[in-house]
């Protein structure tokens, strides 16, 4: 049997995971929660999962971690996690690589159940060597949100998904096929998972936007070699093998946030392709009720990394990597960029930004040692 780990970062009562799970028939041995260390919250959720296993990590639990294992040099390894923002789930990696998980399975905290769905066996359902739809893109990416029955007039394009290709008309070609997935993301109807521009052009304020939606398409889809998907961690699985190249990445540094899971996603696909793995998405589907916020807030956090964000991809694209694990690979791939960042006039541009992620993606790497 699998040993499966449920992550989550909150500063919220976690209702949602508790109807999840409640809901579930899957195992899960052990829940890691990271928060902020604020004591009242903590009895709350405590109370909430009782009856499971559950391992709190705020600052002080993460300083002493660190500190542990690294001795006078903890501060350089604890600077890998960033605070007060969502990358900070990257420690819960951690804790359940250092703890042996076979599975990890990231929720958010605010999303629910949709019907009676099972979210623990649906995700181990579609990482296992089981069918699905292996869908190639002409353009190199694919829109999750095509997966999905929107009942929307106008295309859509998720979180993430390049600007620069939206205007392309795109062809998918599919086929059915079979096999392991190393992650799966799950998909969500509900709030949908839009960029701050997006959210302004609908007029959705307060950052929610809704649609009517009649459910999946597709169980599972697998998305083949070369072509790429904004990976949204708030309803993702994925295998302990793939924790050393699945960083999330510094954020809320030089004005840049909510590209962490969309960049590690990026990142990833390339080294899953190298490896010859796969990556796929569908099933379970949740409910996102996403919590009212300052959709223009969202805007300052985004814009100053919209244009990295059209060049990375492509630069990623092109490199070609090295290696035989998910951990050399990774290191192949900060030093390939590397060497590509310094020759890329735009870029230049982003050389502080850059030069954190794998400043930070290299340290990372050392910290992935240790626990080996």
């Amino acid at each position: 049997m699998k040993k499966v780990y449920v992550v989550t970062a909150s500063i919220n009562e976690l209702k949602g995971l508790k109807e999840l799970l409640a809901r579930s028939k899957g195992n899960v041995n052990k829940i890691i929660i990271i928060d902020e260390g604020e004591s009242l919250l903590r009895k709350r959720n405590e109370r909430l999962f009782k009856e499971h296993e559950v391992n709190f990590y705020g600052p002080r639990e993460r300083e002493e971690w660190f500190k542990k294992r690294f001795g006078a040099n903890y501060e350089k390894y604890l600077s890998i996690i960033p605070e007060r923002c969502h990358a900070e789930i990257s420690f819960g990696y951690l804790i359940a690589y250092e703890e042996g998980a076979d599975v990890i399975i990231e929720i958010d905290d605010d999303v629910y159940p949709v019907e009676n769905n099972d979210i623990i066996l649906d995700h181990l359902y579609n990482l296992d060597n089981t069918l699905g739809m292996k869908v190639n893109s002409s353009n190199k990416w694919y829109n999750t949100l095509e997966n999905l029955f929107l009942y929307f007039n106008a295309q859509l394009y998720p979180r993430g998904y390049p600007y620069g290709i939206r205007r392309n008309k795109v062809e998918y070609t599919w086929r059915m096929e079979g096999g392991e997935c190393s992650l799966n993301m799950g998909l969500w109807i509900g709030c949908l998972d839009l960029d701050a521009l997006t959210l302004i052009l609908y007029s959705a304020l307060d950052g929610r936007f809704y649609v009517k939606n009649g459910g999946l398409k597709r169980r599972k889809v697998i998305v083949d070699k070369g072509t790429y998907f904004p990976v949204c961690s708030m309803n993702t699985s994925f295998k302990r093998e793939i924790i050393p190249a699945f960083y999330q990445l510094y954020m809320n540094f030089n004005g840049v946030d909510r590209y962490d899971d969309i960049w590690s996603g990026v990142f990833l696909k390339k080294i899953v392709d190298h490896l010859g793995d796969k990556m796929c998405l569908g099933a379970p589907l949740v409910y996102h009720d996403k919590r009212p916020r300052n959709v223009f807030s969202d805007l300052v956090k985004e814009i100053r990394g919209l244009e990295l964000n059209e060049i990375l991809w492509k630069l990623v694209n092109k490199v070609e990597i090295d290696g035989k694990t998910y951990l050399d690979a990774y290191r192949s791939l900060i030093e390939k960029l590397n060497r590509k960042t310094h020759y890329h006039n735009i870029i230049n541009n982003y050389k502080k930004i850059i030069n954190i992620q794998l400043e930070k993606m290299m340290l990372w790497t050392e910290v992935i040692d240790y626990i080996l």
